[in-house]
């Protein structure tokens, strides 16, 4: 077969056809896969009904497993997490917010994996906003303000004990089993600006949230300033609107995009199964 790869005509992502993800791939196959992915960042592989032992093996051609925080796996599995909606719940969406997986570790992982199970017949999609465009159409002036800074990280304002997700969040029965823990506290800098460290090309790695302040300002002079940068990396112009479909595969570059869950599917169920990609 021949890898086909269809750009989405958004601000970022391709299709991807000529695989079969049920199979082991070959070396040639994989690389060709990565190149796409480098390119368009976010890979989308419909009509590809695998099943969690195909998820892990395809999730080990692009790098190790990487640590999944405050997440637990699903039962008899190490490394696959739920991401799951019931049809009757009432809890806040989750990872409604715009963020960059696990930017808060101290090395925050290549990429993401997703699959869907169960879809909702409406409403769900995943926005994914494109950090390199956003960087190249910055506006000089705010590119200066920004340039040299580090970002303070920490997933204390979701994870934590009093977080989003934490205490009282599980207390209201949220279907996912989240694991808020103290350790959520822990702060981690990484610069604001920075080249992909595959392909050197520079981007806006991270977002306010993930992002609880920069370093050598106040948070009277820095919160503001994220602010202004969100509104600015979420411009419609640099997002793509993935609308999920059954048997599909969704593969994103954490180091190039930002993502967002979003609703829109209330009284239905909701499911997708998750791994991530670590740096090689």
């Amino acid at each position: 077969m021949t890898l086909e790869i269809e750009a989405t005509g958004q601000a970022c992502g391709a299709r991807i056809r000529g695989v079969d993800l049920t199979r082991p791939l070959a070396a040639e196959l994989v690389a060709g896969i990565r190149a796409a992915w480098l390119e368009h960042h976010v890979l989308v592989f419909p009509d590809q009904p695998i099943d969690d032992d195909d998820l892990e093996r395809v999730t080990r051609y692009f790098g190790p497993f990487g640590d999944d925080p405050f997440l637990a796996p699903i039962a008899g599995r190490r490394h696959v997490a739920a991401i799951r909606r019931d049809a009757d719940e009432t809890t806040p969406i989750f990872a409604e917010a715009w963020h960059t997986d696990w930017s808060f570790q101290a090395t925050p992982p290549a990429g993401t994996c997703l699959r869907s199970v169960v879809l909702p017949p409406r409403g769900g999609d995943t926005l994914f906003a494109n950090q390199h465009a956003a960087l190249d159409a910055m506006p000089a002036d705010l590119r200066a303000r920004l340039e040299g800074l580090q970002a303070i990280h920490s997933a204390r304002l979701p994870y934590a004990p009093t977080g989003a997700y934490g205490d009282a969040d599980q207390a209201r029965g949220r279907s996912m089993d989240i694991r808020p823990s103290e350790a959520a506290l822990a702060e981690q800098r990484h610069p604001l600006l920075r080249a992909h460290p595959e392909t050197g090309r520079p981007g806006i790695f991270g977002a306010i949230g993930y992002i609880v302040g920069l370093e050598g300002l106040d948070d009277a002079d820095a919160i503001p300033l994220l602010k202004e940068l969100l509104a600015w990396q979420t411009r419609d112009a640099f997002v793509y609107r993935h609308v999920w479909e059954p048997d599909m595969l969704v593969m994103w570059d954490n180091r190039s995009v930002l993502h967002a869950a979003t609703g829109g599917y209330e009284g239905h169920a909701r499911l997708l199964h998750r791994t991530t990609i670590g740096e090689r």
